[in-house]
């Protein structure tokens, strides 16, 4: 059983896309008690700050970094991704961290709203072509330790032929063992294979 995170943001996509995937049961998660019933975790977009107050006021941040660091497998996609970094930079002073990943993230790295592109990601662990991603004020990956595997960086070029700026070269997906993250929201587009990757990576680990 995966659950999602709902205490902000894209819940009922995340819920959709999980389902869709097949032989996986996707519950919302608002307590403590539903986070001690799942097998994983995906903590969605929305805003990161929120979500990190919210997840103190639920009484939720402690139990949630401890499950993360007992080794429960966790997705998160924009915010998500903020959250699980172990640093984050242009973020607030009193922000909270739930780790799980050695890198260092750039809040808003994208821009505004009017700065927002789409653009083909090749995705590592991915078949059948690149994966479709949007970015609105999305994060990106400054740095990775050692044991963090790069899954995409966002190519020279957009959708429509522009140069990507200094977003070129960004990496905008990860995987650190059994937590992975994405800059941008699978969940939008209708393409099942990130969630699909993450649902393959929960049943390896939890069956293990």
């Amino acid at each position: 059983m995966i659950g999602v995170l709902a205490l902000q943001g894209d819940v009922r996509e995340h819920v959709s896309a999980l389902t869709a995937c097949g032989d996986v049961r996707a519950v919302a998660v608002r307590r403590a008690s539903e986070l001690d019933a799942v097998d994983a975790l995906v903590i969605p977009g929305g805003e990161s700050t929120t979500m990190s107050r919210l997840l103190q006021t639920f009484d939720l941040l402690d139990p949630l970094r401890k499950r993360i660091v007992d080794g429960m497998p966790a997705y998160g996609s924009c915010a998500g991704m903020i959250l699980l970094a172990s640093e984050v930079l242009d973020g607030r002073p009193d922000q909270q961290q739930l780790g799980g990943l050695d890198v260092v993230v750039r809040r808003n790295a994208f821009g505004r709203q009017v700065d927002s592109f789409e653009t083909d990601l090749p995705f590592s662990g991915l078949v059948d072509g690149p994966v479709r991603a949007v970015f609105i004020r999305a994060p990106w990956v400054e740095s990775v330790g050692p044991g963090v595997e790069v899954l995409a960086t966002v190519p020279e070029r957009t959708v429509s032929g522009a140069h990507a700026g200094a977003a070129a070269g960004r990496a905008v997906a990860v995987r650190q063992g059994s937590v992975i993250a994405t800059s941008f929201h699978p969940e939008l587009t209708g393409d099942l294979r990130v969630h699909g990757l993450f649902c393959d990576l929960v049943k390896r680990t939890v069956t293990r």
